[in-house]
């Protein structure tokens, strides 16, 4: 029962903290469309709202996973960088290469940069922001190499490729169909399975996840592993929206997916949030990117307002744990 009591706590808290984030966004919506209507009541502008977030949504939702863990992927720019430009390669090396096969390579691939980083961090015992933070620079550098003065333009890729990061299904873009798909499986693995359960339970507290008997090391390697082929995923998906390739395609993406996640209430110390505060929380901070100049608010000020939504995520998370903590003490001093 005191199990039972204490886990519908926490689905409380981490409700409460989504609806905020929520409720956060559609003030920032409504305070740019009274100031320029065009933000949401125009083609453009609801196009715009809904597509800008769907591949940042991607690499979040792998962050959030690694996250869960108590750790961190900051490499996922980096991937997203080379799957982008491996998308453009194969179209352009393979002439009539299916859609879904590059899709699937891409994936593939970023899972397997993933899985780098996850044997590294599982079985060389090294903190994950230490290992990722090399293989950020290391994968980075290898675009850099790979890539060299050469880029993907759009007029090297296929027509109906490019469809794809452009086209509507009922007035949703086929991009922010494809993160709801991804968003609401892994939604649900996550809160309704034993393996998405296991994360939180790492992630709370790793050496009694081990005691229990958990199978860490798969999890941590899973978790890695699911970060990269999203960054795959979400790379395939830049190359369509985008068209245009170069070294620095993702540059700076690792830093917006971890605020990202933790201004939707993920915790940087891991076993509380979801995957579903991460998507909002991506929303949110594009959202306001394109919403502050509209405000009339400088750039400067643009980024000291996601600084301090970040600072004040991670203050919230501490505020709520020791409040939860005490709480736990006081049921425990009462029974």
């Amino acid at each position: 029962m005191e199990k039972t009591a204490v886990t519908k706590r926490l689905q409380a808290v981490g409700a409460a903290r989504e609806f905020g984030i929520l409720l956060a966004l559609v003030i920032v919506v409504i305070a740019a469309t009274v100031a320029n209507p065009n933000f949401l009541f125009s083609s453009d502008g609801w196009r715009d709202l809904l597509l800008t977030p769907s591949i940042l949504v991607l690499v979040a939702i792998g962050q959030a996973i690694v996250l869960i863990t108590r750790n961190v992927d900051l490499s996922v720019g980096s991937i997203l960088g080379l799957s982008a430009y491996l998308t453009g390669r194969l179209f352009i090396d393979i002439p009539g290469i299916p859609i879904l096969a590059v899709f699937v390579a891409a994936i593939v691939f970023g899972g397997l940069l993933g899985l780098i980083n996850g044997a590294l961090v599982a079985y060389a015992k090294v903190p994950a922001m230490v290992i990722t933070l090399g293989t950020l620079y290391a994968y980075r550098g290898i675009n850099v190499l790979w890539t060299g003065s050469d880029r993907v333009n759009a007029s090297d890729l296929p027509k109906d490729f490019l469809a794809l990061g452009t086209g509507q299904v009922l007035w949703i873009p086929i991009l922010t169909l494809i993160a709801i798909v991804v968003l609401v499986v892994i939604g649900w693995i996550m809160k309704n399975t034993r393996s998405g359960r296991e994360f939180y339970a790492i992630g709370s507290d790793p050496a009694a996840a081990e005691l229990y008997g958990l199978r860490v090391t798969r999890r941590l390697l899973i978790a890695f592993v699911s970060s990269g082929a999203l960054a795959g995923l979400a790379g395939v998906l830049y190359t369509a929206r985008y068209g245009t390739v170069n070294s620095q395609a993702g540059a700076g993406w690792e830093l917006d997916a971890v605020g990202a996640a933790v201004i939707g209430g993920v915790a940087i110390t891991g076993g509380v949030g979801s995957v579903w505060g991460a998507a909002i929380g991506a929303v949110l901070l594009l959202t306001i990117n394109r919403a502050l100049p509209i405000l009339g608010i400088p750039d400067f000020w643009q980024r000291a307002v996601v600084g301090v939504l970040i600072i004040g995520a991670i203050v919230l998370d501490r505020v709520l744990a020791v409040r939860q903590k005490r709480k736990l003490i006081a049921a425990r001093e009462d029974d």
